[in-house]
């Protein structure tokens, strides 16, 4: 059998950095190398590409950029391949697909899909299209607001204008109240999120969003269960199971979400069945208006009393640490990881067929 070359991608310029790193390292740890030939390569926070052929540890410690030979993806659509730079010497390496596990910016936003999409080499998950409205929170809500889909109350502001902070506070206030939800509309991992319950940190939380993007989103606050469905697939998509987020603080945070021994993720949800039906109907159908591929986690509140179905937001590169509900979810739906990793590698593959490239 043909092995074919993957290209795995990691690290990146983003505030998740870190999080891609483990992803990736469970990506490498659970591929089928019986079937494919690996290629990792990370991206430096400064953007320094580096193929590393060492320990799978030192990706997750960081340790691996001493140990990386500078390559790049080329961008000639004739070469379908890898330059690899060694002592001023440039080898081509040829890839079949690339698998980019990089979460946010430059990596989950349309960008570096563009670059694949030059190339002509096939690659798992969304394309520029999906990628860059699903990462810009505003757009996919302005998509499922059109589609009808339920979502929390929210508006939206430029950075620049909280030059008259007191005027957009007074516009959050007067429409959503307090608590409500305060966010860069272009992040992930819970970075960036603050919820405020007061004028003072309504303010203090307008300009930390500002840190990490050009838009903020304000949210109504929704009492309500947070849960999360898989979603695999190009034409003919399948949803999973629903999981349960049980945050160990007042939300899920970056630092619940990675940090905190005391959050626990509950697969299967117990929640009755049209419930869970109801999630899954809906995951399937923002997957679809946002054109998604391969592969997308989907987030949700069913609000605590009524168990309305609230849409929350769409992650077009769920992340793939040890304590992500992604493969968590497909492996209780009897697909383990290198099962997993096997079909996102295949829907890439046929994905890239149907446009006529390969």
């Amino acid at each position: 059998m043909n092995k074919k070359t993957v290209a795995i991608i990691f690290g990146g310029q983003s505030t998740e950095h870190e999080v891609s790193r483990n992803s990736a390292a469970m990506v490498i740890s659970n591929i089928d190398e019986e079937k494919y030939f690996l290629i990792p390569i990370g991206i430096t926070k400064q953007g320094q590409w580096l193929i590393y052929n060492g320990p799978v540890e030192h990706i997750q410690t960081g340790e691996w950029e001493k140990y990386g030979t500078p390559a790049i993806i080329s961008p000639d659509a004739t070469q379908k391949c890898i330059l690899k730079i060694v002592g001023g010497k440039i080898k081509e390496i040829p890839v079949d697909v690339v698998f980019p596990v990089l979460h946010g910016a430059w990596g989950e936003d349309g960008t570096i899909q563009g670059l694949f999409e030059m190339a002509q080499i096939p690659y798992v998950g969304g394309g520029v299209l999906t990628s860059s409205v699903s990462m810009d929170k505003v757009f996919t809500k302005m998509i499922a607001e059109h589609a009808g889909i339920k979502q929390a109350k929210y508006l939206w502001f430029y950075k620049k204008q909280l030059q008259s902070c007191q005027t957009v506070m007074e516009k959050i206030e007067k429409e959503l109240g307090y608590p409500c939800f305060i966010k860069p509309a272009n992040a992930g991992s819970s970075v960036g999120i603050s919820k405020a319950h007061n004028p003072q940190e309504l303010e203090q939380a307008l300009f930390h969003a500002a840190k990490f993007d050009n838009k903020i989103i304000a949210e109504e606050f929704v009492d309500a269960r947070e849960v999360e469905c898989a979603v695999l697939g190009n034409d003919n998509p399948m949803a999973s199971c629903v999981g349960e987020i049980l945050s160990s603080g007042e939300f899920y945070d970056y630092d619940a979400k990675y940090n905190s021994p005391e959050s626990k993720t509950v697969v299967p949800v117990d929640m009755p069945q049209e419930i869970t039906d109801k999630i899954k109907q809906v995951a399937l159908q923002i997957y679809q208006a946002v054109e998604g591929t391969g592969l997308a986690r989907v987030d949700f509140f069913v609000k605590k009393g009524t168990n309305e179905v609230i849409f929350n937001e769409l992650n077009t590169m769920p992340g793939f640490t040890t304590i992500s509900m992604y493969p968590m979810l497909w492996e209780e739906e009897g697909k383990t990881k290198t099962m997993l990793i096997d079909e996102l590698i295949t829907l890439a593959l046929t994905k890239q067929q149907h446009k006529g490239h390969a």
